[in-house]
């Protein structure tokens, strides 16, 4: 089987829902004249990143534009992790959600984003998805027709927990719609994805919108493809760009063979002592 290559378009996000589908399908367009196979777009490309727009952008599976970027899938005959768009399910819910199609433009998985990102930093920094957004609830595992590959969003990247889920279930590849800001970019952003390709050996694909400095929130940008050995394969500034690397999954597997930490881990030792029964309360 051919080694993928991985495109990702870290474009400017405004107000604009028609516009930032146009960027997006332009953004495709660019990626596959590249040779991209599989594409990402960033996290919420479809609308500002305010908790307060979420809501007003927000529309269920299968509206209309899950089914613009069904169409961009079909006509560039790429397989699209289509960032993500506020989804509004049938009892009111608002979720993070990546949708993800085939080459044939069939809708083939979603990630709801599992972990929400409210933070309070010094500073005066304030976030909190959970003001408008209710959280997933699984791992997302989907077959890209070239290799499996699992789905995270933006801040479930600090949840190692969730990323060992998706290798067990056979991911060689993750895909990141993200947009750290820039207080958390520049300190974490790369090493968090050169760690999860590391210590799950795996690769891993990141996707940002590109940085607006008068915009309401400030992106890093900087979008990045890592390899199993920690080595950034690729990697943007924080301007509009498209990035486009093949994926080595043979390396892959040499890599698993002859540093075999998959292989290696002790389910035996991780497990809850308690649920062993091995764990004693101390005494009062």
């Amino acid at each position: 089987m051919k080694n993928p290559r991985i495109g990702l378009v870290q474009m400017s996000v405004c107000a604009d829902k028609e516009k930032n589908l146009q960027s997006a399908e332009h953004g495709i367009y660019e990626a596959v004249s590249k040779g991209a196979d599989i594409v990402v777009l960033p996290e919420m490309f479809i609308c500002p990143y305010i908790t307060s727009d979420f809501p007003v952008f927000a529309e269920p599976e299968g509206g209309l534009s899950w089914q613009a970027l069904s169409s961009m899938a079909r006509k560039n005959n790429v397989v699209l992790v289509a960032g993500t768009i506020p989804e509004l399910d049938g009892e009111g819910n608002i979720y993070n959600t990546c949708f993800i199609f085939d080459a044939m433009g069939n809708g083939i998985g979603k990630h709801r984003k599992v972990h929400l990102f409210d933070i309070s930093l010094s500073g005066g920094q304030y976030f909190k998805e959970s003001d408008t957004l209710t959280p997933g609830n699984s791992a997302t595992v989907f077959d890209t027709g070239f290799c499996t590959a699992g789905t995270a969003v933006c801040y479930d990247l600090r949840f190692p927990e969730l990323f060992r889920l998706m290798v067990d279930h056979g991911a060689e590849l993750v895909t990141i719609p993200g947009a750290f800001n820039m207080t958390t970019g520049p300190a974490h952003w790369e090493l968090l994805f050169r760690t999860r390709g590391l210590d799950n050996q795996v690769f891993m694909a990141g996707c940002a919108p590109a940085r607006d400095e008068s915009g309401p929130y400030i992106s890093y940008g900087n979008s990045i493809i890592t390899s199993p050995w920690g080595e950034i394969l690729g990697r943007l500034d924080e301007k509009e760009g498209v990035l486009v690397r093949e994926i080595d999954l043979g390396k892959l597997m040499r890599i698993r063979e002859e540093l075999p930490l998959l292989k290696h881990r002790r389910p035996d030792v991780y497990a809850c002592r308690r649920e062993r029964g091995e764990y004693q309360a101390p005494p009062p």
